[in-house]
């Protein structure tokens, strides 16, 4: 549904013109209504699967998505990724619902973990696809506001991400494993963000944004690893 609604905008973006809808693959119709139609099925089959509270959840997330995010705030404002960004973080939330039945801090925290990692990794991204988004006329954060106040907002998010990556794993779902690996990540991911704070334009532009294409390849490994430990944390047996 979202590239249904983004096909426009899709085929101006050299990193999205290849997408089924812009490439000429699929009918703009037909993408509408596989998407409603998977949507509907996977709501209705959560609900006797596990409970109608995750299934409202699922529900809710979806509608964030499209017409939150993909509608509205996408076009509208440079906070587009971080406001719809939350539609990205429900689903650890969803999961945790099928598992209990409700909301709980360490869901909480998995919601925060994936919410303020966001912003940092779509706006590493924008800073070397920044063509991209003006052309398309996307408010993305370096098009609005530039590419420094986009290195200063990334840093930023890095240093507040770290204190809810931590603070998971002290939580009935964490240990030592789990701590360990957050250490690890937050410790490298500040540290990469502080390497953007300390560019320029100039040198970014002069190694063909190597810095912040190697930041946004370890965002990409970051919520993948503190997931995977927490899996195998559970394996193992927590604090």
């Amino acid at each position: 549904m979202n590239m249904w609604y983004d096909a426009d905008i899709d085929a101006k973006m050299r990193r999205t013109q290849t997408r089924p809808i812009p490439a000429g693959l699929i009918q703009g119709r037909e993408a509408l209504g596989l998407g409603i139609a998977l949507s509907v099925l996977s709501v209705m089959m959560l609900g006797l699967a596990a409970n109608w509270f995750a299934a409202g959840f699922l529900a809710f997330t979806i509608f964030f998505y499209v017409v939150i995010y993909t509608m509205w705030l996408k076009r509208l404002t440079p906070q587009n990724i971080v406001i719809g960004g939350a539609a990205g973080s429900f689903p650890p939330m969803v999961g945790w619902a099928c598992a209990t039945g409700g909301i709980s801090i360490e869901s909480l925290l998995m919601f925060a973990l994936i919410f303020f990692w966001t912003p940092p990794h779509f706006w590493a991204l924008a800073l070397f696809t920044k063509a991209d988004y003006s052309d398309a006329g996307v408010p993305m954060l370096t098009v609005t506001h530039g590419r420094t106040s986009a290195r200063r907002h990334i840093f930023a998010y890095t240093l507040v991400l770290a204190p809810f990556a931590l603070w998971l794993g002290v939580t009935s779902v964490g240990g030592p494993l789990y701590m360990g690996v957050a250490v690890v990540l937050n410790v490298l991911f500040i540290h990469g963000g502080w390497k953007i704070l300390r560019r320029d334009d100039a040198a970014a532009e002069a190694d063909g944004y190597k810095v912040e294409r190697q930041f946004f390849k370890l965002s990409l490994y970051y919520t993948f690893l503190h997931f995977l430990a927490l899996m195998v944390q559970h394996w193992v047996g927590g604090w």
